[in-house]
């Protein structure tokens, strides 16, 4: 980089996500900050652990009913979510 070009923090912050590969750390951990306030407390109460793995959303939870409630709105919820990181980057939930 020349000492002329002028490039914006947002553009060298998105150069070094893309070099190092760290897009998907940064994604997962956004999942995990977003989940209680897309889902709500009283699903983040009884969720134990969200997981991305590929474009597989993983959520382990530790009520079989919630889990049964939950299966019903899958695709809202991958809509929810998708809205709130700005892309799309879950395509299934899997509920464990």
């Amino acid at each position: 980089m020349r000492k002329d070009e002028e490039r914006s923090l947002a553009d060298i912050l998105k150069l070094f996500i893309q070099k190092n590969r760290l897009e998907k750390g940064l994604v997962e951990a956004e999942i995990n900050r977003l989940w209680p306030e897309v889902m709500g407390s009283g699903v983040a109460h009884y969720t134990q652990r969200v997981q991305l793995k590929g474009s597989v959303l993983h959520v382990h939870l530790s009520s079989s009913v919630l889990r049964e409630e939950l299966m019903y709105g899958r695709k809202k919820i991958i809509a929810m979510l998708n809205e709130a990181l700005d892309g799309d980057y879950i395509d299934s939930i899997q509920l464990f």
